[in-house]
């Protein structure tokens, strides 16, 4: 534990989260846990092995390297790289027994003049024009089953769209699911036989979960938390956040009314007031944008807002209608503190952003 700030985490949420969302999976469907950006700021070693233990054996990292980092802590399951790797990297690729994804046939070539054999699904774009090859692009997409340096055991999308259940994002999202799947009949019309299938991640589940895949990539659900605030989905789950994010009140001081804190004197005292100094900013992934009172923070049950600029490595909050606060108080920045809550959902409203970010950024890393 840093004595300044610190992570928590609740390994009993976790498995609370794997279970109803095990329940929400289609039949026979296996979940494939999204581990990247170190876990969205949880700790992707901690989350893996603790998944792995209870059953999970696969899951999804964004490069090489989180895959490796995995390899190395133990974790013996599937491990699927969804991002671009340099073909380069091939051997790291091999000699760790990940599977890399094909985002196009040049790089499937490429991959495979490295001379080493190679684990491998197939990326398709369905509309969101990212990473893989275009739906319509049969022929290309074919010749991969056929490259002898690659094993290709999966073929995937992803639904760019499946948080929204606006009418025309949904009609958007069955369009990718429709293009999706009539690749799939046209390569099995050439005899190519249809490795294992993936379309649906955290909403693709929440909102379409009558899609009958061989995986479903869960990532945010599975820490419990909405990517947006006040977010409408079709499943209605009840899932628990895993995270909580805590620091200590390094100083308190008296500060009389018309006097100001902090740089750019933005925050002018209203009253005679107690402050308290606490040890995390902005470099411990608290977003600069939170300042000014946009947010509260825990303390001893009360919630108290940050005031002024948040700094690079310090914030400072407004106590004074705290009783019998002290140095060394805990601050709950994020979590539960008695019966109030400060959520990764309303961080992200306050900065415009989705929690995904937010609690990626918290990584120690």
């Amino acid at each position: 534990m840093n004595d300044r700030a610190w992570i928590e985490i609740v390994l009993q949420n976790l498995e609370h989260n794997l279970k109803v969302l095990k329940r929400a999976m289609p039949e026979e469907c296996r979940m494939m846990a999204v581990v990247k950006a170190d876990a969205y700021g949880h700790g992707a070693e901690r989350i893996a092995t603790h998944l792995e233990r209870l059953g999970v054996d696969a899951f999804a990292v964004a490069t090489v390297d989180e895959g490796i980092d995995l390899r190395k802590a133990g974790i013996r399951s599937e491990i699927l790289i969804l991002g671009y790797t340099n073909p380069c990297r091939a051997e790291d690729i091999c000699k760790y027994d990940l599977i890399q994804t094909l985002v196009g046939y040049d790089h499937a070539i490429g991959l495979a003049r490295q001379g080493y054999p190679i684990k491998a699904h197939v990326k398709i774009d369905t509309g969101m024009h990212r990473l893989g090859f275009d739906y319509a692009d049969t022929d290309s997409i074919a010749a991969c089953f056929s490259i002898l340096e690659l094993e290709i055991s999966g073929i995937f999308s992803h639904l760019c769209v499946a948080d929204s259940i606006d009418a025309s994002d949904v009609e958007f999202t069955q369009l990718q699911i429709r293009r999706f799947y009539e690749l799939l009949d046209k390569l099995a019309a050439r005899g190519i036989s249809i490795p294992k299938t993936h379309l649906q991640s955290s909403y693709g589940l929440l909102n379409y979960p009558e899609l009958k895949c061989d995986y479903v990539r869960v990532g945010i659900a599975l820490y419990g938390v909405h990517s947006t605030p006040n977010a409408q989905t079709k499943l209605d789950l009840n899932l628990r956040p895993v995270l909580s994010l805590k620091s200590r009140i390094a100083q308190i001081r008296q500060i009389s009314a018309g006097e100001t804190v902090g740089y750019g004197r933005s925050f002018v005292v209203q009253r005679d007031s107690k402050i308290a100094v606490v040890p995390i900013g902005y470099a411990d992934g608290v977003p600069r944008a939170l300042s000014g009172g946009k947010i509260n923070v825990l303390i001893n049950g009360y919630a108290v807002p940050i005031i002024g600029r948040i700094c690079m490595d310090q914030l400072t909050i407004d106590v004074t209608d705290v009783p019998d606060v002290h140095t060394a108080d805990i601050v709950t920045l994020l979590g539960c503190d008695k019966t109030k809550r400060i959520t990764a959902e309303e961080w992200a409203e306050q900065t415009g952003s989705i929690t995904n970010e937010i609690l990626s950024r918290l990584s120690p890393r």
